[in-house]
């Protein structure tokens, strides 16, 4: 069965039912969420028999990761309650090298001899593997940190939130979206938990305790004697926090232009829902775009996904290396180009940095999933590119001796690799509202929130849209567009960007379940900015005549 890496949102239904397989597990009961889990003082004692075991059978390096992983989905549409999904899955992760080579198994069997049997298979795995290794696995170093802990610092922990009071709020967010003019609004709820403990045969024994939450919607309003219908996603972001984020408070939200509220650290989902309506409502009668080159204004919700896409993906070392060719192809930042020190991979007033550490970022944790403590680090300095996104085994081939601390895997029973952080664009310097910069514009186009996209195998060629577009004529928002997506490459739009709002328009886009690899795995990660402009870029018309 091939694995389903994303979620399509625009018309949930049945298919909205359907959740990544990585992050099942086996279902349970809404109160069973609350159950405690393994003692630390007894995973450090498992963990030991992996470690031990390994380096008895003459592995020079091991790590095991315990993990319990608690989901909750809530999906509902118009007033009926789809489904309610609870899972909990666990289980142990065993890493080895031996005769320089990985090897890696894992084991429901949480057990001394359940532990023991699979840590002889990794160091087996590895063993056989070493047969055909052209080159010994050089692992960067890592300070040994000894017994520590993470927790995400959330205020309200999704688990002891009772199901009808989710159910009731998206319940409630739909009414008011069919109140105001929508004809179909499908609502979800997704919240994770992991629970996840790493130990090395360096000394560290780590215990972490991670939360994510994504509220989400789509709402569709239909002219039924023109034959057409619009759709409006949600403007939330999937975020590092926990149930908090549903509070919708005041202090969070930021006027946009045309009424527009956007959010940044809580979300009031109700509000958002009625907007959607309207806007859907309003997107029936909009001017469709007249193709040509504009001056675009991009929220951060909306830059988000350009970002993921046209810098997070490309910037990882395994795909600039051809490790991914075979799955979603290669990059154009190849190495000289860093080595150059010279690549202008934006204008100068680009700076984009890798981090796992912004607080409420869905990459926030301690230690990654090879026990490196968690940083920031440039990629991208007065536009030049520097660097790339690497793991312990893969620094070197960079000239690097210091891993950046963005290795992960999705489940215990999955083997860690190099994944994206947090991929962001810094602020402006200068005090620079959405307001002044639409007065800058003479002829522009004001896009928020995601839509379809397309990029090629070299992550360069790029299409993007949003979900909503409103025309600037002479410094003003003069209505709303429709049929919009606009056109570049990577380098051409980078160098495009003329002007970033300050620090106090930056908020965060989040991909909850941004697949890679083969066996694909998912992973979440945010992406800040704050609302951007880019000039001349090319927009094209995506309406289609019957």
């Amino acid at each position: 069965m091939k694995r389903r890496n994303f979620i399509q949102l625009s018309g949930m239904g049945a298919g909205a039912l359907m959740v990544p397989m990585s992050m099942m597990g086996n279902h349970i009961s809404a109160e069973a969420l609350l159950a405690p889990g393994m003692d630390v003082i007894v995973k450090k004692r498992m963990a030991d028999v992996a470690l031990n075991t390994a380096k008895s059978m003459g592995a020079t390096y091991g790590d095991a990761r315990i993990g319990r992983y608690l989901n909750q989905y809530v999906f509902t549409r118009e007033d009926k309650v789809q489904n309610v999904v609870n899972t909990e899955s666990f289980g142990i992760g065993i890493r080895v090298i031996a005769n320089g080579t990985w090897g890696f198994a894992s084991t429901n069997d949480v057990t001394e001899d359940g532990i023991k049997n699979a840590t002889m298979q990794a160091v087996a795995i590895a063993k056989a593997n070493s047969r055909i290794q052209k080159e010994a696995v050089k692992l960067a170093p890592v300070e040994s940190y000894g017994e520590v802990s993470w927790k995400t610092p959330i205020k309200k922990d999704f688990k002891e939130v009772p199901v009808g009071e989710k159910v009731d709020l998206l319940l409630s967010a739909n009414a008011a979206a069919m109140e105001n003019g929508a004809n179909f609004v499908n609502s979800a709820l997704f919240m994770v938990n992991e629970q996840k403990y790493f130990a090395s045969t360096e000394g560290s024994y780590i215990d972490q305790d991670i939360h994510r939450i994504w509220p989400t919607f789509g709402v569709t309003a239909i002219d039924r004697g023109a034959g057409k219908f619009k759709s409006r996603q949600a403007l939330s972001a999937p975020m590092g926090l926990g149930y908090e984020y549903m509070d919708g408070l005041e202090s969070e939200k930021l006027e946009g232009p045309e009424g527009l509220r956007l959010y940044r650290n809580s979300y009031d989902i109700i509000e958002d829902a009625t907007l959607a309506a309207k806007q859907a409502k309003q997107m029936l009668t909009a001017k469709s775009v007249e193709a040509g080159k504009y001056d675009l204004v991009l929220e951060p919700n909306h830059l988000g996904l350009t970002i993921h896409e046209s810098v997070g993906h490309p910037l990882e070392l395994d795909r600039v290396l051809g490790y991914e060719a075979n799955y979603a192809g290669t990059s154009f930042a190849t190495l000289d180009k860093m080595q150059s020190k010279t690549f202008n991979y934006g204008s100068e007033l680009v700076n984009l940095v890798a981090d796992k550490l912004q607080p409420g970022s869905l990459g926030a944790v301690g230690y990654d999933d090879e026990g490196v403590k968690t940083k920031e680090w440039d990629l991208v300095r007065n536009g030049i590119l520097t660097n790339y996104q690497a793991i312990r085994d893969q620094v070197h081939m960079i000239g690097q001796n210091e891993s950046h601390g963005c290795c992960y895997a999705q489940s215990w029973n999955d083997v860690q690799f190099q994944r994206m952080p947090n991929v962001s664009l810094e602020p402006g310097k200068e005090k620079y509202s959405i307001n002044d910069m639409i007065k800058d514009v003479e002829k522009g186009i004001y896009i928020a929130g995601r839509g379809s996209y397309s990029i090629d195998q070299q992550r360069y060629n790029f299409q993007f849209g949003g979900t909503v577009y409103y025309e600037i004529k002479d410094g003003k928002i003069v209505g709303m567009l429709d049929d919009v997506a606009y056109q570049s490459n990577t380098q051409e739009f980078w160098n495009s960007c003329v002007k970033i709002c300050d620090e106090s328009d930056y908020r965060m886009f989040g991909s909850f379940f941004d697949g890679k690899g083969q066996p694909s795995q998912v992973s979440a990660v945010s992406h800040g900015s704050s609302t951007s402009r880019f000039n001349n870029v090319n927009v094209i018309n995506t309406g289609r005549s019957i």
